[in-house]
C-alpha cells in the first residue's frame, strides 16, 4: 500500500517520517519524498488517526486527495529542478512531464486549482529561496549564482530578486538577512 505524504522536501524528512511510522509499529518497505510504502494491511481508522495526528505535529501530512498526490509530485519536480544545476538548464514542462508521466497542462491546472498560484510562480519563488540560500553561503559570485538556478544572466537574477524581495542580492547579502523560509512554506 502506497501513502503519500506532504512537505517532504530532504533526507531529513525521509528519516523522520520513517521514524513516524515506525513508531506505530508499522516497517515501510520503502520511504521516499513524498511517498511511503508499507506491507498490504488494513489500518483501523483510530491508526490512521493517530498516524495523521503525528504527521502533522511534525509538519507533514498524508495526501488523500488524488490530485493532492499531483501537486505534492510537482512540488518534488520543481524543487529538484532548481536545486540541480543540470535540470535547470531544461525546460521546467518537460522536466515535470517526465517525472510525473501526465502532461504539464494538466499538472498545471491542477496545482493551480490546489494552490491557488502558477507552477511558473512557485518555481520561480523556489529559485529565489535558493538565490538567497547561496547568497547566505558567501562562495559563489552573483554569475555563478545567476548560472547554476538557470537565470539567463547576473542582471536579469538582479531584477528577478529586487522584484520579490524588494533588495538586491548584493544588499542581501551585506545584510545577511536570514529571511529565508522554509521550502514546505515556500
Amino acid at each position: 500500500m502506497e501513502l503519500l505524504i506532504k512537505n517532504m522536501v530532504c533526507r531529513h524528512c525521509i528519516e523522520a517520517v520513517r521514524q513516524i511510522f515506525e513508531k506505530f509499529d508499522i516497517e515501510p518497505e520503502s520511504v521516499s519524498l513524498g511517498r511511503v510504502s508499507i506491507p498490504a494491511q488494513h489500518l483501523e481508522p483510530s491508526l490512521l488517526e493517530s498516524l495523521d495526528k503525528a504527521l502533522h505535529e511534525a509538519g507533514f501530512s498524508r495526501i488523500t486527495d488524488p490530485d493532492g498526490g499531483i501537486v505534492e509530485q510537482v512540488k518534488q519536480a520543481v524543487m529538484h529542478h532548481v536545486r540541480s544545476e543540470e535540470e535547470c538548464r531544461l525546460n521546467l514542462s518537460d522536466c515535470i512531464e517526465r517525472q510525473l508521466g501526465i502532461s504539464y497542462d494538466a499538472a498545471s491546472r491542477i496545482f493551480s486549482r490546489h494552490e491557488g498560484r502558477t507552477v511558473e510562480n512557485y518555481c520561480t519563488a523556489q529559485r529565489i529561496e535558493r538565490v538567497k540560500e547561496l547568497l547566505e553561503y558567501g562562495e559563489l559570485t552573483l554569475s555563478e549564482i545567476a548560472w547554476n538556478t538557470g537565470f539567463s544572466s547576473p542582471a536579469h537574477l538582479s531584477r528577478r530578486f529586487k522584484e520579490i524581495t524588494g533588495i538586491t542580492p548584493s544588499a542581501y547579502r551585506m545584510k545577511h538577512q536570514g529571511a529565508r523560509r522554509p521550502l514546505p512554506d515556500v
